[in-house]
Formats: structure tokens, C-alpha cells, sequence
């Protein structure tokens, strides 16, 4: 039932909850329902199980959950990290330019190419599959982007990580200053319910929200509306409870800043009478976020919550080279959360530092999917079941969850 669906906690959930009340009340979605059988197996599947009610949680902020983890010792705790010596953390953690400077100018270059073709062959079919590749560069592969320069750990030089981060979280569209905090909050409190503002499915899943993410949909209404509001200097009492008010004026200012770029956009289609202008800018999102969404599944999606150790909330995936460049080596996962300081492109190293201690890495994104397809079907009957990780038993979680201050940058 998509009125009952939490969606990840960035942003005031009241708009983008109306907008799908409207569709489901007046949509091809309900239409469609109203002919399929009460008993039928595919209704089952696309709506949500009304016996699952009582073990839903609250995924927000700003309710019950948060008081539950606080009370557990989950907040900002100290996480189980695989031994590794000092000297050889110290040189996986050195920055350097050249990897992001050459990843950086193979990406543009490719974009470039691929929106010219698209340009070039506009009007005819051809310039499809140039769209569809400019599509997957600028949503996909913009937002590992945005996450490692917002770690500080793609470059070197700051102005670099900085200057490539307000790009890439304006084309992925994450708001700047408000990603970054969140993202903050993210790894103290890496799938902690009440505490994690970037859960991706919240558990019961909604099967009609996930087709809907492929687009990209949920997140351009809570993002636009997210930037309307800031324009207007106005922050939800979810941001309140982790951005601090001495960033709220740079949040307002980068919101005016896109609404100004968006208006810009949509002038230039008007004055042209043409989609072109919004296909490079706005639109591919929708034609080219589907891999960026599929690549945030396999991070946590149906592994532990509320657990004090990444070897048992996330996964590590190998992948192709191109995947890899895409992506920005976040196939890693488990290890960047462990080891969050460690540069991207340094992660297959530390891979293989601690694999010894660290559950069997997956062989592929197709095997990772068999695992988490299966299990998001399964949670909509039970929220409560999750994939138990192999742990090591030489090395056990963290069971003393001691108090320590809050990371202040993404």
C-alpha cells in the first residue's frame, strides 16, 4: 500500500506521499488492480500484505526508533574493524590526484561524445543509444562521484573534491549541503533505524515503489521539493536533527542557485520549442538512473539492521571493469564502510588485506540479486527476516556500543 511506504528520510515525506496517494486513487496502477482476483498470487506480490502492519517500523527521524537506538548504545557507537597493521592502513590511505584527474577526464569525455551524438542524430532514431549511454554518465556514474569527493578522498587537492562535488550532486541530484550531512550520519550509524537518513527500502518493501525508483521518480519529487523549500529558507525536522543551523544559509543558497540553472533549462526548451535542452539536463535522471538505483540495492538491501559490524550489513561485489569505473570501486562497499578514510581507488587493496576476515565476497551483480530479490519478496510477508552474513568466529561484532562524537563531513 503505497500511503504506508517510509521512504528514505532525506526529506519532508508529505509531498511525495500525496503525490502517490493521488496516483494509486486515480493511476493505471489501480485501474489494473481493480481486475486482478482478491486471492490472486500477482496482487499479493504488487501490494503490501496488510499482516505485516504490526512489525512495521518507523524508518524517520524524528519518531520512536531513534529513542530505541539510543537506548541500545547504537548511536554514533564504536563498529568492529578487520585488523590491519598501522603501516600498510597509512599508505592505503594516501590521497593523490592522478587516479581522479584521469577517471574524471575519461567520464567527461565520454559524456561529451555521448551528447553530441545525441545532438548530431537528434530527430532519428539513431541518437537513442547515444542518449541511453549519456543517460547512464550523467545519473549513474555522477552520484559514486558525488560520494567520494564528498569523502575528500577522490583527490588530493580539496578544491578539486570540492569543485567536482557541487557538479556531480547537481546532476545526480542530491542537494549539496544536505547529502553531506546525511551522509555523515550514514556511516556512524550505518543502517541503525531511526538514526540512518539513506536507508534505501525500508522494510516492508513497496515492490510498486522500487519499479517507480528505476526512474528515479521518488527521488526527483522529494529533491525538487526539498530545493523549493530551501529556496525559501525552510528545513524539515528531519534536517534539523542533523544538519547544523551554521550550514542552513549555504542549503538555501545552493537550492536558489538550481532553481535558477532549472529555470534556465526550461527556458531554453521553451524558446527553442524543443526537448533538447531537457535531455541533456533534468531528464536523465529518469532515462538514466535505473543501474545508479540498482547499484544502492546491493549495498545494504535485506542484510542486519541495528548491528555494530559492516560485515554483516554490507556487501562487497566483484564487478567488471566498467561497472568498476562507473561506479567508482563502491563495489567495495563493506571495506569503504569499514574503512570509510581509505581513497576509492585503493579499495581492491584493502580487499585483499582483510578478506580473511570478511564474509565471501559476491561473484557478480546477478549473483548479489539472486540473494536480494528473493529476500525483498520474503520481507514483505516478514519485515522481520534478514540475510545473516558468514561472520568470522575468531574476530566477533562489536558488542560494547561506547559513545564518540559525530563525523562532521560527508
Amino acid at each position: 500500500m503505497i500511503e504506508n511506504y517510509q521512504a528514505p528520510q532525506m526529506l519532508d515525506d508529505s509531498l511525495i506521499v500525496n503525490v502517490f496517494k493521488a496516483l494509486r486513487g486515480g493511476g493505471a496502477l489501480y485501474i489494473f488492480l481493480r481486475k486482478v482476483p482478491e486471492t490472486s498470487h500477482l496482487r499479493r506480490i504488487i501490494t503490501m500484505p496488510q499482516d505485516t502492519a504490526a512489525c512495521q517500523r518507523d524508518y524517520s527521524l524524528t519518531g520512536p526508533e531513534a529513542a530505541r537506538a539510543a537506548e541500545k548504545g547504537l548511536v554514533s557507537a564504536e563498529w568492529y574493524q578487520s585488523p590491519i597493521s598501522r603501516q600498510r592502513m597509512k599508505q592505503l590511505m594516501q590521497r593523490r590526484d592522478g587516479p581522479a584527474l584521469l577517471d574524471t577526464a575519461i567520464w567527461l569525455l565520454a559524456l561529451l561524445v555521448s551528447g553530441f551524438g545525441g545532438y548530431w542524430f537528434w530527430g532519428s532514431w539513431a541518437c537513442v543509444p547515444f542518449f541511453l549511454a549519456y543517460g547512464v554518465l550523467y545519473a549513474t556514474a555522477s552520484n559514486p562521484r558525488w560520494h567520494e569527493t564528498g569523502h575528500g578522498t577522490a583527490f588530493k587537492t580539496r578544491w578539486m573534491n570540492d569543485g567536482l562535488y557541487q557538479v556531480a550532486s547537481f546532476m545526480c541530484m542530491f542537494e549539496p549541503h544536505v547529502w553531506r550531512w546525511s551522509h555523515a550520519r550514514h556511516h556512524t550509524d550505518t543502517i541503525v533505524v531511526g538514526r540512518d537518513p539513506e536507508i534505501v527500502e525500508p522494510r516492508p518493501p513497496s515492490l510498486v515503489m522500487m519499479f517507480l525508483s528505476l526512474f528515479q521518480i521518488p527521488l526527483l519529487i522529494k529533491t525538487m521539493g526539498g530545493v523549493c523549500r530551501h529556496a525559501f529558507a525552510h528545513m524539515s525536522e528531519q534536517e534539523k536533527d542533523f544538519i547544523p543551523v551554521s550550514e542552513w544559509p549555504r542549503v538555501f543558497l545552493a537550492a536558489r542557485i538550481w532553481l535558477a540553472i532549472y529555470a534556465g533549462v526550461v527556458a531554453a526548451a521553451l524558446y527553442l520549442q524543443s526537448w533538447l535542452p531537457l535531455m541533456y539536463v533534468g531528464l536523465p535522471m529518469l532515462y538514466g538512473g535505473w543501474l545508479s538505483y540498482l547499484f544502492g540495492l546491493t549495498q545494504h538491501v535485506g542484510l542486519a539492521e541495528d548491528v555494530l559490524d559492516h560485515r554483516s550489513n554490507c556487501r562487497t561485489i566483484y564487478m567488471n571493469r566498467v561497472l568498476r569505473f562507473l561506479y567508482m570501486n563502491m563495489n567495495y562497499h563493506l571495506e569503504h564502510h569499514m574503512y570509510p578514510m581509505v581513497p576509492y581507488h585503493a579499495l581492491a587493496q584493502l580487499h585483499e588485506e582483510i578478506r580473511h576476515d570478511c564474509p565471501p565476497p559476491y561473484a557478480s551483480l546477478g549473483e548479489a540479486f539472486k540473494e536480494i530479490i528473493p529476500t525483498l519478496l520474503r520481507q514483505r510477508r516478514d519485515p522481520t527476516y534478514f540475510i545473516k552474513r558468514q561472520v568470522s568466529h575468531a574476530s566477533a561484532p562489536a558488542t560494547a556500543a561506547r559513545p564518540q562524537p559525530e563525523a562532521t563531513s560527508g
